[in-house]
């Protein structure tokens, strides 16, 4: 008789032990920090290429054309209350939020090669302001359905607090009421901060499409004093955020920006958690154009032993994404391309057409003629229509730069990142070059009678550049070479993939074109070599 109940005490504890298996988190499934890497269940590297989801839960000025006149949620909010009344602009900004980003533009985003989306998140869409701050469960459920989209499309997601209680820079990216940090300011603020990021955690700690928490974006700028005089509470913080965090969510990994735009580090004394990685924003606005140096940024990754990736970077031409997305995969560094799309623009992967009338909106704001509420309600109703992926305008200029694939120009200063006689070869190593990529000794000059994005290389004899360039497929292809030439009898060879061809050079630029040059599927190589005289070269168009 003992025997049988012993027996059907194991039995119980053996199927207990099979029902809690079943009902365990499968965490071979979530991406995690191993030393400088990220990795999968499997220890397999993991590369982040991905997109930031700006302007959706958290309106932006600029990118409707607003400037400082309506720079933040909260200003442009006032301005469609003020046009279309209370009730019209709620259910506009419920439209809103519902169509700026649905399944297919992630189902686009997995497609153009990005896995994994970086949407920016105003707290106060999430958390309401005043007395007895209460959770707004609707807009949670925004969240929800990116996080369906992209587990169906294969996309990480990374939440980011892009605008915290009471804001963390002052300024109108974060939706700052007073335009001071008063997330530093005030402790309730930071009270509050704590209850929203366990609430996310709390929500998604079983969600392997979500990756990492983002807790703070970029806080504290120099400028204004704000990184001195409350820097000191930032580490401390980000120990707080993590410890509540960690209580309801041991799987998720959490990513830390340092003051002044994410880019100082200063304030990282210690790695507190051992599923953390570090991140700076890069944004190159030299003038004349610039590739800004991030070997601070592989010595912090060093000193921290973590992965580094860079939460944003764009918001400028062809030539900076491709050299940027470049650089930073040649140093191990993950990315995230800053907006998907935004109003008029040409330097996103997808614009939104302005709608009609639009500038009777923004003449409004310059103390100009108020539009009717018909009239208003007509504008914002094509803002609604026109935030539509499918009615959005496709730059395939700007992803192929950023991805650096067919069809696509490459600009001559954006050979590779491998060196000395491997990415380039030049006799003179000491001279480095005046502009773009002032470390190395290739010369790189402006045009004469161009901007400051327009600059050229030149090579002397036996003098080489290298490049490489991807593709989907397998085509023959018209590639076009802008060069000029300078002294006697000047002649450039240009090595694709081993096929080579040779041009007579003029002292005036031209366009050499190649028809029907095989491009292989993967990666394809390019070499451009200075055979006599001294060659100068703008770009290679690959069509």
């Amino acid at each position: 008789m003992l025997n049988k109940h012993i027996k059907f005490i194991v039995l119980i504890l053996f199927l207990g032990s099979f029902w809690g298996c079943e009902n365990e988190i499968p965490t071979e499934k979530f991406l995690r920090v191993q030393d400088q890497n990220f990795v999968d269940g499997n220890g397999k590297k993991v590369f982040l290429k991905s997109v930031g989801l700006g302007n959706w839960l958290l309106p932006e000025g600029y990118m409707w054309k607003f400037g400082n006149l309506a720079d933040r949620p909260r200003k442009i909010e006032a301005l469609t209350v003020d046009l279309l009344g209370k009730e019209n602009a709620d259910q506009f900004w419920q439209d809103f939020r519902k169509f700026y980003i649905t399944e297919a533009d992630i189902k686009r985003i997995a497609e153009l090669g990005f896995n994994c989306v970086r949407p920016a998140m105003n707290s106060r869409l999430f958390l309401t302001e005043g007395e007895n701050p209460q959770f707004i469960e609707e807009n949670f459920k925004l969240l929800d359905d990116l996080m369906e989209w992209c587990k169906k499309y294969d996309v990480y997601v990374v939440l980011d607090m892009h605008g915290a209680p009471g804001g963390q820079t002052g300024e109108n990216i974060d939706d700052s009421p007073n335009d001071e940090p008063e997330l530093f300011m005030y402790e309730k603020n930071q009270d509050l901060l704590v209850d929203l990021w366990v609430n996310l955690a709390d929500r998604y700690k079983d969600n392997p499409t979500l990756i990492a928490y983002d807790l703070l974006n970029e806080p504290l700028p120099a400028r204004d004093g704000s990184a001195e005089k409350y820097g000191h509470l930032v580490e401390p913080l980000y120990k707080r955020i993590t410890d509540e965090i960690r209580k309801v969510d041991s799987l998720h990994m959490i990513t830390l920006e340092g003051v002044d735009w994410s880019n100082d580090w200063s304030i990282f004394t210690e790695v507190f958690d051992d599923n953390t990685f570090y991140q700076f924003h890069y944004y190159c606005w030299n003038r004349p154009d610039h590739l800004n140096s991030v070997q601070y940024f592989i010595d912090e990754r060093e000193r921290l032993n973590t992965p580094v990736w860079v939460g944003e970077t764009g918001e400028k031409n062809n030539k900076i994404y491709w050299g940027t997305t470049q650089y930073f995969e040649a140093n191990d560094i993950h990315w995230s391309f800053w907006p998907w799309k935004k109003m008029d623009t040409k330097n996103t992967p997808y614009s939104i057409n302005r709608p009609d009338n639009w500038d009777l909106v923004l003449d409004y704001l310059k103390g100009g003629e108020k539009p009717s509420v018909a009239e208003s309600q007509k504008i914002f109703n094509e803002v609604i229509e026109n935030i539509k992926l499918e009615n959005c305008v496709f730059f395939e200029d700007v992803t192929n730069s950023i991805f650096r694939r067919v069809p696509v120009t490459i600009e001559a200063e954006n050979y590779g990142h491998d060196g000395f006689e491997r990415s380039y070869f030049v006799f003179e190593r000491k001279e480095f070059s005046e502009y773009y990529r002032t470390s190395e000794p290739v010369q790189i000059k402006m045009l004469e009678d161009g901007n400051d994005s327009e600059q050229y290389v030149v090579l002397e004899r036996a003098e080489w550049t290298a490049y490489e360039v991807g593709s989907d497929s397998l085509s023959n292809r018209k590639v076009t070479i802008k060069a000029r030439g300078e002294g006697e009898t000047p002649k450039l060879k240009f090595d694709f993939n081993g096929n080579k061809y040779e041009f007579d050079l003029t002292d005036s630029w031209q366009e050499y074109e190649l028809n029907g040059v095989e491009i292989m599927k993967g990666n394809n190589k390019i070499k451009t070599e200075v055979l006599f005289g001294i060659a100068n070269l703008d770009w290679i168009k690959i069509e």
